[in-house]
């Protein structure tokens, strides 16, 4: 494998005849599927400089990627986001398994969580910089919210579709 370019977070690799990105400082990304004690699923919405505009996604964050927390376990690390990112916590998690997101084109992972009875215990909004907004969708509607967000141009991040999925099977 030949390293092509390493900047601060991501690595770009040539394995053969295959070029794909690889996480620098991090295990695995986490996503919390999270219903509040009053059915409602929790997503959260900040700007992505890829495509430059503001997404809806499932609360997440990176393992292991801060000075002190590189052993830190999955669990700790996505109860850790949720709380930072929307201001709930919960003590009902339930694991949905580890995934690829493009298989094509990176090696990260994505570990999901079902989280229940969530309850507010601070404001969320994520750490410094963020400026993350959140939404409280009643389930029962979440698809259709969500749809008519597509339909006005929003753009979504397909795990959250997933996410609903888990919450009914």
């Amino acid at each position: 494998m030949e390293s092509l370019y390493r900047g601060r977070f991501l690595e770009l690799v040539r394995d053969g005849h295959w070029e794909y990105t690889r996480r620098c400082q991090s295990r695995a990304v986490v996503c919390a599927i999270a219903v509040t004690e009053t059915d409602h699923v929790l997503l959260v919405e900040q700007y992505r400089p890829p495509v430059r505009q503001r997404v809806l996604e499932l609360p997440a964050g990176l393992v292991g990627d801060e000075a002190g927390r590189e052993a830190e376990p999955d669990l700790h690390a996505i109860q850790r986001e949720l709380l930072e990112e929307t201001g709930f916590l919960s003590s009902d998690w339930k694991f949905r398994g580890e995934y690829v997101s493009s298989a094509g084109l990176t090696n990260e992972t994505t570990v999901f969580y079902e989280a229940r009875n969530c309850r507010r215990a601070g404001t969320g909004g994520g750490v410094a910089g963020e400026n993350i907004q959140i939404h409280e969708i009643p389930r029962q509607h979440a698809p259709s919210w969500l749809t008519e967000r597509i339909q006005s141009g929003k753009l979504l991040d397909a795990k959250i579709w997933a996410g609903l999925w888990f919450l009914d099977h």
